[in-house]
């Protein structure tokens, strides 16, 4: 008989969302009348720009043309006219990441998820909470050592390094998912310090950079001093492009980055990071990528940009509306999350629970992303924009 990983037996037993998803359906169930509107989940609304389809649909008819039907890419890391795409992007907010350092992925969560296959069991990971799942639980299934460092209400959510603690590698997400802070370049040049100091990596996820309006805010870690030599950054066209259904994203491995193996030759991250995903990984497809290049292009900015500001109002619909009910929140300004604190100290799936069955809204419960979450609630703006409306109403209707 097989032995198991029994790490995996030390995770919850359901994944946030899906614990969330069980609850409404048996609410559902209970109350079929009941017009639920969602503001939990990360999931966009609004459809997918036009040249992006169109150049989508234009890859899969190559596809089917001999002359220019596409079979496996050879280097798995993507095709050479996306990772062009990406690099000049980086570039038109000032920061030079080279072509050869991207690889296109299906995502951020898989990147963020899989690049711990590279490192060993032993280190030490730093984590900040709350935090996104996805870093906690693939390196409990690892039954690696998992830090936290506190993000709460007295630091504005945005936790800072402690220099008495070690840690090998280092999970930061700006703007941040769930609480919507985001880091200044001041405060991500002393995190870059810390890891420098330590011999650590930082995993770095910027899946919401589309999403900054504030100048003081860096769209990318490497555009703070020092970045290139100690972090790795994965970025996700899921919420800047409405890539959800469609599945892609991009991780940067600066051709610098490198660690020490135990005979002490020292190894290219990049080059590690590429083997695994030789063996395990195919690549996005082709009609996929073709779609994702039309993202960066001067008429696919333009029309995404769109969809990025409707979402952006919501946020501000969400916070004026909290602003009238005196509940105080973060978020929202640089980001399409909005983290608020429980009225009447209420706990974060009581919370849950007095919106699911009083008003019919279902956000996130604080409490799923770690410790410092409990007596906080996230709200998405990337609902319909009357349903949003609507949401508020209701939650106001509550009279706190």
């Amino acid at each position: 008989m097989p032995t198991i990983n029994e790490n995996f037996l030390k995770l919850e037993k359901n994944y946030l969302f899906i614990n969330i998803a069980k609850k409404v359906s048996a609410y559902t169930a209970a109350n079929p009348d009941a017009d639920i509107i969602r503001m939990g989940i990360g999931d966009v609304t609004q459809p997918i720009a036009g040249c992006v389809v169109e150049a989508m649909k234009k890859g899969a008819d190559e596809m089917g043309v001999k002359e220019t039907f596409k079979g496996y890419e050879d280097s798995g890391a993507g095709y050479d006219f996306l990772k062009k795409a990406v690099s000049d992007y980086y570039k038109s907010f000032g920061v030079d990441v080279c072509a050869d350092e991207i690889r296109i992925n299906d995502g951020a969560k898989s990147d963020c998820g899989n690049i711990v296959d590279i490192f060993g069991d032993d280190n030490a990971v730093l984590i900040t909470d709350p935090a996104y799942p996805v870093y906690v639980d693939t390196n409990l299934m690892s039954g690696r050592k998992v830090i936290y460092a506190d993000s709460n209400e007295s630091n504005g959510f945005a936790a800072m390094p402690d220099e008495s603690v070690h840690a090998d590698l280092i999970y930061l997400c700006s703007p941040n998912n769930p609480t919507g802070s985001a880091y200044t370049k001041e405060q991500l040049k002393v995190w870059v310090d810390y890891a420098l100091k330590n011999n650590a990596i930082i995993i770095y996820d910027a899946a919401y950079e589309a999403f900054i309006t504030d100048e003081a805010i860096p769209r990318s870690i490497f555009a703070v001093e020092g970045a290139r030599k100690c972090a790795i950054e994965m970025c996700s066209l899921s919420k800047t492009a409405g890539f959800t259904g469609m599945r892609c994203g991009y991780t940067v491995i600066p051709n610098e980055l490198t660690v020490k193996a135990s005979d002490g030759t020292e190894v290219s991250i990049s080059q590690l990071w590429g083997r695994r995903e030789g063996s395990k990984f195919n690549g996005v497809s082709y009609p996929v990528q073709c779609a994702a290049a039309a993202v960066f292009t001067e008429e696919g900015q333009k029309q995404t940009r769109e969809n990025i500001r409707y979402y952006q109002e919501n946020a501000k619909i969400i916070a004026s509306a909290l602003d009238e009910l005196g509940i105080k929140y973060t978020g929202g300004k640089n980001s399409p999350y909005i983290w608020l604190k429980c009225p009447n100290g209420m706990g974060s799936w009581e919370f849950f629970d007095l919106l699911l069955e009083k008003a019919n809204v279902v956000g996130t419960p604080g409490a799923g992303f770690g410790k410092n979450g409990e007596g906080w609630f996230r709200l998405t703006a990337f609902g319909d924009r009357e349903r949003t409306k609507e949401a508020m109403e209701r939650i106001k209707a509550l009279k706190f």
